[in-house]
């Protein structure tokens, strides 16, 4: 093959002869060639490869392949070029993204895992057809792995996870999102032999109870995000065990878990104070004395999902607007306790001029024009939602957007019924979901 030049052959270089004409390829030196073309994205090279002979070599180079998205260039890829694929990148291929691909089975990423033994981050959400088997094939050949993405693959089970755990123990982040046969076991085996996990995302994984999280607690003190949506059974125990075990949380979702109290909102109070982003959408047990605790000892949080937590009232408010000054996006839907005076207190607190963003008010049915007053100094503030608050009229939003005139706002006005006219039928306007 002749000495190597960045991964190129001398062999390779000397396709480059004098009846290639185009300037460019006699004015720049090949290794320079190759440099530019490392920075094209996947269309590209593919483009570039039909120009010449010596840029077909160029482009299809495996080094020119290291970072592989093909969503957005073909979803409807067979499993016969994921292994063109592997073939001609080798050991180069970092990084690969096959969300989406339902074609893509577990042959495929056999003869991928055998090729591509340095990646590092792959992305197989959404590809149904993929099985344990995959995740054998990646435990076997794939030691450098730390990102992966098998959401919404729903074959896997426990025996995938234990395959991980015994391969790939440089694992960081994991998405098993509505992989809903995954039971404690599975999550045990992974975090006992996998303590560098960062990132667990179980949104969906209906059968995980507190045993789970007590592992996760006892065994990944350097998790900084966990996604636990809809997980419906588990209760403060195992979520207290979280919270004690993993000081370094930053971001932490368990809407839809109905059984759980203020006692999360105090432990994550008293021991996760990095906490920036909490959604607990539909917890309705939670209450102003939980959310007070949280207020005080996590100054750090930047996004909150309340919708749906039915008993806080303005005193949430009031303890947010004081202590939290980088918050940035905060759901209050459905909130029905709320008023024009807790939004006045968020208004006029640290929060309000430079950093809070987004604000969501749907069915807050006591919010009145007074509130789009109290945000008129939110300079930020970039999106509104005010959908069925019925004290809410156009002129307070037409006042709002003098203010702030690239605000986006959603609200919604009932129809309204015309009064009957002397003269005959009218016409009738029907005014719903208007984007003001």
């Amino acid at each position: 093959m002749g000495k190597e030049v960045n991964g190129v052959s001398r062999s390779r270089f000397e396709m480059f002869t004098n009846s290639d004409e185009a300037v460019i390829n006699k004015k720049l030196p090949k290794e320079l060639l190759l440099r530019i073309f490392s920075f094209l994205d996947v269309v590209t090279l593919c483009r570039c490869a039909q120009v010449s002979r010596s840029w077909n070599v160029l482009a299809l180079d495996g080094s020119n392949w290291q970072r592989i998205d093909l969503f957005d260039f073909q979803r409807d890829i067979e499993g016969r070029v994921v292994e063109n694929i592997s073939k001609r990148c080798g050991g180069f291929l970092r990084k690969l993204s096959l969300r989406g691909c339902l074609g893509v089975g577990d042959s495929a990423l056999r003869t991928f895992s055998q090729n591509c033994r340095n990646i590092e981050m792959l992305n197989l959400n959404g590809c149904t057809k993929i099985t344990d088997s995959t995740c054998n094939s990646l435990s076997k050949f794939c030691p450098k792995l730390k990102h992966l993405d098998l959401a919404s693959c729903t074959s896997i089970t426990n025996l995938s996870l234990k395959a991980l755990s015994e391969g790939c123990p440089l694992l960081e982040q994991l998405n098993i999102s509505w992989c809903d046969q995954v039971t404690k076991d599975g999550i045990q085996a992974l975090v006992r032999s996998c303590p560098g996990l960062k990132c667990l995302f179980l949104k969906g994984c209906t059968q995980l109870e507190d045993e789970a999280l007590k592992h996760i607690g006892a065994h990944c003190p350097e998790l900084v995000t966990l996604n636990l949506q809809t997980c419906s059974q588990i209760t403060d125990e195992g979520l207290i065990t979280i919270c004690r075990g993993c000081h370094r949380l930053q971001s932490l979702c368990v809407s839809g878990c109905g059984n759980i109290t203020d006692a999360i909102l105090h432990a994550l109070g008293q021991n996760c104070p990095r906490l920036r982003i909490l959604e607990v959408a539909r917890c309705s047990q939670l209450t102003d004395v939980g959310f007070t605790t949280l207020a005080r000892n996590c100054h750090e949080l930047e996004k909150m999902d309340l919708e749906e937590c039915v008993q806080i009232t303005d005193g949430t408010l009031i303890q947010l607007s004081i202590h939290c000054p980088r918050l940035q996006v905060l759901s209050l839907s459905h909130c029905e306790l709320i008023t024009d005076d807790g939004i006045r207190h968020l208004g006029s607190g640290p929060c309000a001029h430079d950093r809070l963003e987004v604000i969501e008010l749907d069915n807050c049915p006591l919010i009145t024009d007074a509130s789009l007053e109290h945000l008129k100094s939110c300079h930020s503030l970039d999106r509104i939602e005010l959908y069925d608050c019925q004290q809410i009229t156009r002129a307070g939003i037409k006042r709002l957007r003098t203010h702030l005139p690239n605000i986006k706002v959603h609200a919604y006005f009932a129809p309204v019924t015309p009064p009957p006219s002397v003269g005959g039928s009218r016409q009738r306007f029907c005014r719903c979901c208007v984007l003001l």
